[in-house]
């Protein structure tokens, strides 16, 4: 079929086309034409699924964008990746062109450390203490004006303290002890802020009683009641001294809770000028032992004496205790300690029985009689020793020399409440 004019005018431009209708029949009826480019894909009419076509136009998209990024800009102090922070600073969180929302730091157990914000949430810091020689992680996150997040993480490790003590203490975790026992604890170096080491170091009691700590020097801190313990009370001694400042760039290390149980109440009377050694059990008289004291050349301290060692047997030198050669016994038996300057309640082997409830004239222990080797229980000092435990008290009176001093042995039962609490840091 030829096409006209009219068609031709109307062909478009560029690509196939083809035609379809319908022809004229014998009565000559118009022929339908539509015509469309076989070289592109049909368009659907209508918006697009990115917009609206514009009039006389294919339809169009817009453009994708990304969001703006926050400006809030959040610092941490540890840095990320500090190996030897100092565990005397706090941590801090700061933002700058924004607000903290949130702020976590958690300790290599996962334990949170406490934190405050400032009033407009530009920092954090923290106020808990920080662990030496400890991991920890942060987490933090902000806003800018407007709205838009910023998140940090950081993690840091502190540093381990070049300089340190420790306070060794007595009694031991575990133990019955006697009713006169303190708690008493020693340091190896001296401590020079005694109220900082005094508050990380408590001792509770229970049935409770007021329970007073008092320094004798700047390595001793000793810890006891008004009157002797109550029997069956159980004490806590709880050092938290990790980390707290002893003297200038010295730490503790400890963290510990250390028990003991008061057992029985024995409190023995020695009478240096009757000779004689009363024992009292819960109250109750339960023996009389015949002894010898200190000579008047060597009187035994007066006073309160505590029990701090005992010894099944012990070599005695008196080069030890400033007297030169005058004795070295080897095998003093059933020895038991009342002062660190060498003061012992133990047996004898070597007096003549006539002098034990007669004569002073030793230099200046307590002496039982015993039998060398210390083998027969049946004697004075067997009993004595077997009866005994360390803590329980010997009070010395009559044997004409002063008071001992409160700090010579686990003594300090000879000094007066109000001398006692003054000697507090806290």
């Amino acid at each position: 079929m030829d096409v006209t004019a009219a068609e031709k005018q109307d062909r478009p431009r560029g690509g196939n086309w083809s035609r379809r209708g319908v022809l004229s029949g014998l009565l000559g009826a118009p022929v339908l034409l539509v015509a469309a480019c076989s070289g592109d894909k049909a368009k659907p009419a209508g918006p697009s699924a990115s917009g609206s076509a514009p009039a006389g136009g294919e339809p169009t998209g817009s453009p994708s964008t990304s969001p703006k990024a926050s400006v809030a800009q959040i610092t941490v102090k540890p840095a990320d990746g500090t190996t030897a922070a100092p565990f005397t600073e706090p941590v801090t969180v700061t933002v700058l062109d924004g607000t903290l929302t949130s702020v976590t730091v958690t300790d290599g157990t996962g334990k949170a450390i406490a934190g405050e914000f400032s009033a407009d949430k530009a920092s954090w810091t923290s106020t808990a203490k920080l662990s030496s020689g400890s991991q920890y992680t942060v987490a933090a996150s902000a806003v800018d004006g407007d709205q838009r997040p910023a998140d940090a993480n950081a993690s840091f490790s502190t540093a381990s303290p070049a300089n340190t003590f420790v306070g060794y203490f007595t009694p031991e975790d575990g133990t019955t002890v006697g009713v006169g026992m303190p708690v008493s604890i020693n340091f190896n170096k001296a401590i020079t802020d005694r109220k900082a080491v005094q508050r990380a170091i408590t001792v509770v009691a229970d049935p409770p009683v007021e329970i007073v700590g008092h320094w004798f020097d700047s390595t001793r801190l000793d810890f006891r009641p008004q009157e002797y313990w109550a029997k069956g009370t159980k004490v806590t001694l709880k050092l938290r001294l990790k980390d707290v400042a002893g003297a200038k760039g010295v730490y503790g290390t400890q963290t510990k809770d250390v028990t003991f149980t008061v057992g029985r109440s024995q409190v023995s009377t020695a009478d240096l000028k009757a000779d004689t050694l009363t024992v009292r059990t819960d109250g109750r008289v339960t023996a009389t032992y015949p002894v010898i004291g200190g000579a008047p050349e060597h009187r035994t301290w007066g006073g309160k004496l505590v029990i701090s060692e005992k010894y099944q047997q012990t070599r005695m030198n008196s080069s030890t205790v400033g007297l030169g050669s005058e004795y070295d016994i080897p095998d003093v038996p059933h020895a038991q300690r009342l002062t660190t300057s060498g003061t012992f309640v133990h047996g004898n082997y070597w007096s003549p029985a006539s002098q034990f409830g007669n004569d002073n004239t030793s230099h200046g222990c307590i002496a039982l009689q015993d039998v060398q080797g210390g083998g027969d229980p049946g004697t004075d000092a067997a009993k004595f020793y077997a009866s005994s435990m360390v803590g329980d008290v010997v009070e010395v009176i009559n044997s004409g020399d002063r008071t001992v001093n409160p700090a010579n042995g686990l003594n300090g039962w000879n000094m007066s409440w109000a001398d006692w609490v003054a000697g507090s840091a806290v």
